[in-house]
């Protein structure tokens, strides 16, 4: 799924040769952001933060980034999300209407741009998803007045992923579409694009297509990074193809090719986002009807389920947990492991139940 950039990218001498796309007209910039509410003192950011300086922004914009992508990988997005309220509140510029910084600074410019993305991105992984809409559409606005591509594409892809965990599959395809250009894509960032694809097009039905475009995906990775590729892309590796090669074909009913996969991307040393790729497997195995492993993965989650901080995580475990109770052919042992697995789960933002997907 997904990672983040650690630094931001200085934005670019020259202007962007290509309209990256714009996301939906329907989104606001100043929608949600702007009802975050701080949550009490941070040491994230001087006072000075405030001051309209690029020489004072520009280094709390990238101290912002560090926090929050670390936050993110150690302890998950829901850990990062009083960070988030705080940058709201220490930077008025990302609550700001873009089009009134178009004259501002071009390094503050694409500083801003990345903070909005991976803000975007925590905002998403928290559960957040009308708040993440809003932050994407910010993030592209920035990175189009400066000219950094690299932001765009990376929030674009991003942006994809929240429309397919949404249920909008044509949605996160225009997404996916939107990122290529007049010239060939890097491998790296063309692999992420055809893994979007795959997920949009195996939820819309094309089992082939989507077979095709995740082995696609895979051969692109395999041709290894290029000096194109963007400093973000250091995160798309073996691991993260092979855990969503198997949430596709996991998607197609394809169980016998899908689990072994989940299971070892989710086995695989990695950032707490990856955490996903164990709810996958749980929901395939108990859609295989692979009663005996669902119990014995249940029992290794269970205990541990309070502390995962991605929402995302926690709804596909929640909704297998439900489906599980409503399954009965399911053993009595297993949905009392369901029931547990939904007892262990923190609470829903919002306080909403878990679905049936």
């Amino acid at each position: 799924m997904t990672a983040r950039t650690t630094r931001a990218t200085p934005a670019r001498d020259e202007a962007c040769a290509e309209d990256p796309g714009r996301l939906h007209p329907e989104v606001a910039y100043a929608e949600a952001p702007g009802s975050l509410k701080p949550e009490g003192p941070n040491a994230l950011f001087p006072e000075e933060a405030c001051a309209e300086d690029p020489g004072t922004l520009i280094p709390a914009a990238l101290r912002a980034i560090e926090r929050l992508v670390a936050l993110d990988a150690s302890r998950g997005a829901t850990a990062a999300v009083p960070a988030v309220r705080e940058a709201l509140r220490r930077i008025p510029q990302l609550s700001a209407d873009p089009a009134r910084l178009r004259e501002s600074d071009r390094d503050l410019l694409a500083a801003l741009a990345e903070l909005s993305e991976v803000i975007g991105w925590i905002l998403f992984d928290a559960g957040h998803y009308g708040r993440a809409r809003s932050m994407n559409a910010r993030s592209l606005a920035l990175a189009e007045l400066c000219g950094d591509r690299g932001t765009a594409r990376l929030t674009l892809l991003n942006h994809s992923m929240l429309e397919a965990h949404t249920g909008r599959p044509k949605a996160a395809l225009e997404a996916a579409a939107r990122v290529a250009g007049p010239r060939p894509l890097p491998a790296l960032v063309d692999s992420l694009v055809l893994v979007r694809r795959a997920h949009a097009t195996a939820m819309l039905g094309g089992s082939r297509a989507a077979v095709a475009l995740i082995s696609r995906a895979r051969s692109r990775f395999l041709d290894g990074a290029s000096p194109n590729d963007p400093p973000w892309a250091w995160w798309i590796d073996r691991t993260e193809l092979l855990g969503h090669e198997g949430w596709v074909l996991s998607r197609l009913r394809a169980w016998g090719r899908a689990v072994p996969l989940l299971h070892e991307a989710a086995t695989a040393p990695g950032p707490s986002y990856r955490h996903l790729f164990t709810a996958e497997l749980l929901s395939a195995l108990v859609r295989a009807r692979a009663w005996g492993e669902a119990e014995a993965l249940i029992a290794d989650v269970a205990p541990r389920a309070a502390g995962i901080g991605s929402v995302r995580t926690t709804e596909t475990l929640g909704a297998t947990a439900v489906r599980l109770l409503a399954s009965p052919g399911a053993p009595p042992n297993l949905r009392d492991a369901g029931a547990f697995l939904l007892e262990s789960l923190p609470a829903r933002p919002g306080g909403a139940a878990a679905r049936i997907p």
